[in-house]
């Protein structure tokens, strides 16, 4: 048996563009679950509130939520420069096209097995 630690995913909205996706394994399904524990139960919590406030927080949680997801399962990206440098899971979110942020992460959360309702999370 010859098993790869990541797969590559085309890029459906950028033509030549690819994410190197790391494959889930026990360690680090451990290891992002305690990346992502105390954001998601701090989200839950503010998804609660009726309040403007509550829920920009709950908003701006999923977005970090994001950003852990991405930086934690895109081991590299394929056919994108931003600024005139290769592009990195951390300069794709801090200033990368954000259709490409958004479906790197949606990459990654479906690797990680997660269905439809909580990958739209």
């Amino acid at each position: 048996m010859n098993y790869e630690s990541s797969t590559v995913v085309e890029s459906k909205h950028v033509s030549g563009v690819a994410f190197v996706i790391t494959r889930m394994s026990f360690a680090r399904r451990m290891e992002l679950m305690s990346h992502i524990r105390e954001l998601a139960s701090k989200r839950e919590f503010s998804e609660a509130g009726e309040s403007t406030l509550d829920q920009l927080s709950a908003a701006l949680l999923s977005g970090e939520m994001d950003r852990v997801y991405l930086k934690w399962g895109v081991r590299e990206l394929i056919g994108l420069n931003i600024d005139g440098v290769a592009a990195t899971p951390e300069a794709l979110a801090a200033a990368g096209p954000e259709e490409l942020f958004r479906e790197a992460v949606a990459a990654v959360k479906a690797e990680c097995g997660l269905s439809d309702a909580e990958r739209k999370n």
